[in-house]
């Protein structure tokens, strides 16, 4: 199995934004994804999330953010806004702590070079073992 080697970073990373206002999900995801080899962002709310995105200067690839999250509107809301600011950045939205885990295994599996092979299910189900 090929693990995240956390001295590695590619050259090609992408940067996702992760919006979670739940600190004990987002810290390990966030974690996580740069043991994937992701540059990543964080928001806690909506609001922080917009004044992420509209700031030209910093490049978000992905948002991985759950629906019920604290702002101005909601994550589908959140969504539709990013989409029109940035048409060609990708949006996962999760439900529930165990579906952002799983997004984030999915991100981590594609890689941020589209190149990198990751053995996903037991990484993930560590991880959520330690978001629950």
């Amino acid at each position: 199995m090929n693990t995240p080697d956390r001295n590695s970073q590619p050259t090609n990373s992408r940067t996702v934004l992760v919006l979670d206002d739940d600190v004990l999900v987002r810290m390990p995801v966030v974690q996580f994804l740069r043991d994937c080899g992701y540059r990543v962002v964080e928001a806690a709310s909506t609001d922080e999330a917009i004044v992420i995105l509209q700031k030209t200067n910093i490049p978000v690839d992905v948002v991985l953010s759950e629906i019920d999250i604290p702002g101005s509107m909601n994550g589908f809301g959140f969504a539709q806004w990013a989409r029109s600011v940035r048409p060609e950045m990708k949006i996962l939205l999760a439900g529930t702590p165990e579906r952002t885990v799983r997004n984030a295994a999915e991100l981590c599996e594609v890689g941020p070079t589209l190149k990198r092979p990751y053995d996903h299910i037991v990484p993930a189900l560590q991880l959520c073992d330690a978001v629950l």
